[in-house]
This record gives structure tokens, sequence and C-alpha cells, in this order.
């Protein structure tokens, strides 16, 4: 069975490794799949999204077939319509579901395809059974959460069952006593009475404070959660422990008779060093994958990590470092961008090189500049992002960039600003805008499209999924993507206003990405530039570990070739004084 190849081509990918791994038949053929669900406790952030997708990743290099599951407790009902502050980056799936970032770790970590059925929250859930009663569907039942609710939720995690998936990983959002996380638990609890406590297993992840004034190692707040968890009926089978400091061994041994856990199952997830990457490993090397074969009854090899740990040797030893300043208004919380950080780490693996992010306030460019912010820094990447605040910032930022020669990377807004300073600049539009910023703009260079003009509702209601685009021979993204044809993910409502590509055309701009079913403008680049290029789509999406995004790491090498430029004209000696 062959993996469809990420930028859109039918042949194998090749990768920094060689080729893409493919997925790896089942040795077990077609029996009933089987479910982990991970839960967490005393804090939330610990995690379990990292810790799903490690075990996930662990089981794929066993020879299983792995399919992943988040379910979120707070009522809306996805996260596109909330503040980046409160629930960090929005996913997006291939057919077009707004998910939790926790997915982006799924895809990152395994071969698991994510969609629609990934991400469940409980306004989704409400949502579902309210609609079914509405049409009549109970039968005139008194709607309760249980067992309508929790049903609906079993029924959420029976979708990821199948011939072709092994075994299913549900992670479950928020902490054990959570009033929210309530009805997840409760179904959790009754799915292993529908499908067999044999084909049922529970993963428990919590902390383990380190008192540094003391020196002391606390497994109370631990306690305290599993027998909360045995208190709704669930008892985990293994306990995954996140710790500052390694645990000894009578601290494990402690945990066990506390918890009712065995001491083999004790898992210590300390804190990593260098990457995240470094979490699947760590659990290999206490055997957790033999845990859960032998719990499971599953027939499987151990894992083959040696690609894994090469590129974990590349992350630990680059050969050169290189900074990119990230010009946004979302940079106190490091999850407002976590897939693009992430995007540029497998860059530099791809490039062999470190990558140092340079947060720039794009408040603060807009009232003093780029200059300033400027010193050491090899590329500037804008992200994507929506309403007013700092978009003269950006603007600016991409004007420096162009008239500096500096590469430049925009994502889907980062598209847009590029556009409207190119339009003010060289084309001479200096009243140019986006329709979203001003609706009275002269020159709408960036404009709603004409479907999204009549949707009033917020969520779920962008463009949204994976579209199409044809490259033009000859790109900067022709030459990334060495294709023809690529998908790439989108989240947006406004576009580039095709009424102006002509002279665009005309002062230099080159539309190298183009989506064939309705001729919108995907990638804009600048030609005479070293490196220019701004997407519609959200390349970030699609970046992988072991197989970094084309064009970040493209952009990352530029960046890279610039700093090697400056820093050899540097060293060359000033020329004599003309008569001396």
């Amino acid at each position: 069975m062959h993996r469809r190849a990420l930028w859109g081509r039918d042949d194998e990918v090749e990768t920094f490794f060689g080729r893409e791994r493919e997925a790896i038949p089942s040795e077990r053929g077609n029996l009933v799949t089987q479910h982990i669900f991970v839960t967490g406790g005393v804090v939330s952030s610990l995690g379990k999204g990292l810790t799903s997708a490690s075990i996930g990743m662990l089981l794929e290099n066993m020879g299983l077939r792995v399919a992943m599951q988040k379910f979120d407790p707070y009522i809306n009902v996805d996260p596109g319509t909330m503040n980046p502050y409160q629930h960090g980056e929005v996913y997006v799936t291939p057919d077009g579901l707004e998910a939790d970032l926790d997915l982006g770790h799924y895809e990152r970590f395994t071969h698991a395809v994510v969609n629609k059925h990934s991400n469940y929250t409980t306004g989704k859930i409400y949502s579902s059974v309210i609609a079914k009663e509405r049409r009549g569907e109970y039968l005139g039942q008194t709607v309760q959460v249980i067992p309508h609710i929790t049903n609906e939720i079993k029924e959420a995690v029976r979708r990821m069952s199948g011939p072709d998936i092994d075994v299913a990983i549900t992670e479950i959002g928020g902490t054990v006593g959570d009033i929210e996380s309530l009805p997840f638990l409760e179904a959790a609890r009754q799915f292993a009475l529908d499908a067999g406590r044999e084909k049922v297993m529970y993963i428990h992840l919590t902390l383990i404070p380190y008192l540094r004034a003391s020196h002391e190692i606390k497994t109370k707040p631990t306690q305290q959660s599993v027998g909360k968890l045995r208190e709704i009926g669930i008892i985990p089978d293994i306990l995954i422990c996140r710790s500052e400091v390694p645990l000894a061994d009578d601290v494990r041994s402690k945990i066990s008779l506390f918890c009712n856990v065995p001491k083999e199952a004790v898992i210590d997830e300390k804190d990593v060093d260098f990457s995240i990457y470094e979490i699947p490993a760590m659990l290999a090397d206490q055997r957790i994958d033999e845990l859960i074969v032998r719990r499971l009854g599953l027939g499987a090899r151990r894992p083959d990590l040696s690609r894994w740990k090469q590129m974990l040797h590349l992350i630990q030893h680059p050969e050169g470092e290189v900074t990119i300043a990230i010009v946004g208004k979302y940079l106190e919380l490091q999850d407002a961008y976590k897939s693009i950080y992430e995007s540029l780490a497998h860059a530099g693996i791809a490039n062999r090189l470190k990558v140092h992010i340079k947060k720039v306030s794009a408040d603060d460019v807009e009232k003093v500049g780029m200059e300033r912010y400027m010193a050491g820094v090899g590329g500037i990447l804008v992200p994507g992002g929506f309403g007013g605040r700092g978009i003269e910032g950006k603007v600016h930022a991409a004007q420096y960039a162009r008239e500096r020669r500096v590469p430049y990377f925009g994502l889907c807004l980062g598209m847009q600003v590029a556009v409207i300073e190119f339009a003010r600049t060289v084309c001479g539009l200096t009243r140019a805008n986006s329709t979203e910023f001003d609706s009275a703009t002269p020159n709408p260079v960036i404009h709603m499209m004409e479907h999204q003009k009549s949707i009033m509702d917020k969520g779920g209601t962008m463009r949204l999924g994976e579209y199409p685009c044809d490259l033009r021979a000859g790109t900067r993204a022709s030459e990334a993507y060495q294709a023809e044809r690529i998908t790439e993910r989108h989240r947006h409502r406004y576009e580039f206003n095709n009424a102006y590509r002509k002279v665009f055309e005309e002062k230099g701009a080159r539309f190298s990405g183009i989506c064939p079913q309705n001729d919108l403008v995907e990638i804009f680049e600048i030609a005479d530039h070293p490196w220019f290029v701004g997407v519609q789509f959200h390349p970030e999406f699609r970046s992988r570990p072991t197989n970094a995004h084309p064009l970040f790491r493209e952009f990352v090498r530029a960046a890279k070739e610039r700093e090697r430029a400056k820093s050899a004209t540097a060293l060359e000696p000033a020329s004599p004084r003309a008569g001396v």
C-alpha cells in the first residue's frame, strides 16, 4: 500500500533520508480495532498530544496501523472562532475541519490520516444530539447525558475503527476532575464494557512535581489524580509521569503501590533536552511498546527507530545556524504559531542547521520600523492571521525584505500584506489595501471571495481544506516542489484580486501558483529577488521532521546563503584608499 505523495505527486516521495517510509502492512490481518484512551491529571498542558503521537509513532514502527483522535471538553463546536491567546493555532485537516493543534502532532509523528472524525468537542457532540432530538430520532425519550451524550461520544470513537486500523488512540482533553471532561471519561469507561476490556487500554499522564528548595519529588498529586480516575471507574494500565528529574527506583515503587499500577508500567517522561522528537525514543527505552502490545494481545516486532534517531542526531549536532524573524501579533504564546515553529525546525534538519527564531511584534514594527530588529537575521517570515491590528507593521516588514533583498516567506495573510506593499510601492497604487482592513479602498488588490460575501456565520465557513494548485515552470515554487501540480490546505476568506494581475506582472511580480478550479492566485513571487515567496495556503500543516516542506526548506536555505554572503563581505579586506 503506497501512501499518497505529500506534495501532490503520484510517484514515491524523496526525503532528506531517502524515500519516505511506506505505511507498514499489519501483521494481524483484519482483526477488530483495539482502542487506547489517553487521559491527563493534576494540571493541563502536560503534553498528552505529544505523548499520544509518540505512542502512535512507536506502534506504526512495530508494523501496526494507527488512527488518532482528540476529544476537547469545551463547548465551542470547533476552535475556529477562538482567540489564539486562549487556544493556540487552529489546525486544518485535508477535508476542511478546523481542529485542535494536537492533530498537528499526530501528523508530524505518524502516518495517521486526520479528518473530520479526528476531533470532537462538547459543542459538536451536543449539537449532534440536539439535532437528532429535533428530528425525533429518540422516539419521545427524555434526552440525558447518560446514555444519549455518552452514546454519541462512543459512536465518535467507533468511527476510528475499521479493518484497516489496528489501534485507535483517543486523547481526552482537560484533566481528571474537570466537570467538562466527565461525559468523555464516562464514555471511555463504558466503551470497555461494550467492546470488551481486553480490547481497551487506558494510559494516564500525570505530573510529578519537583520542589527545588528541598530537592524532593512529590507523588501525592499523582496519587490523587489516579484516585479520582478510579472513582470514575477507570483503572489505568500504564501511568506516564511527567517530571523535571528522573524518577528513582523507590519513587516508582511508591507510585506503583499507591496507584495500583505495576511498577514496570510506571513510565518516566522527563523533560527533553533538545527536542520534542526525543519523546518516542525515551518511551521506547522503557519498553512501553511491549507493555501495550502485551496488554492488547497484539503480535508485533519491536519498533525500528534507526532513521528517527538519525534525525535526532542532526538536531543535536547541526553544522551551522540561521536566524529567522517572525513578524506577528500572537508571539507571547508559543502554541499560536506552533506548526510554523516546527516547520522551521524541520527545514533546519533538512539543511543541517539550527534555526533560531526572533519574535518581532508587528505593532512594534509599525512604530519603529524593521531595521532595528534585523541584526543577525537571515530571513523574514510573516504568518497568517485576521484583523487589522499590526497590519501596517507586516506591510513594512514585507517592504524591508523586498528592498533589502532579504529572503521573505509570507503565509496566507503574509502573502496578502506582501501584495499590498508591492501595489503601493512598486505599482504606484498608494492607497491599495485589502477590503478586510479598508472597505473603501480605491484599489482593493485583496478582496473577499465571491462565494463568501453571502455568508454570515463565522465558524467553519471559510475556504477550508485541501485544494489543487498548478505551478508555473521556472519559478521558485516549481523548483522547490519539483512538481507541476500540488495540493495544500487553506483557511481564508480573502484572495488576490485578479483585476490587478496584469499591472503586477508588468512590474515584475510572478504568479507562480494558480488554483485550476477557479483561477485563484495561490503563490506570489518577485522575479528579480533572491527569494521572495508568498502563499495563500498554509504549508506548515504539511511539514514533517523527516520530510521538511519544500518551501520552508528552500526559505531556510536562502536565509543561510544570505548570512554566508554577508559574512564573506564582512571578512573581505578593505580596499586601499586612492593615491596611497
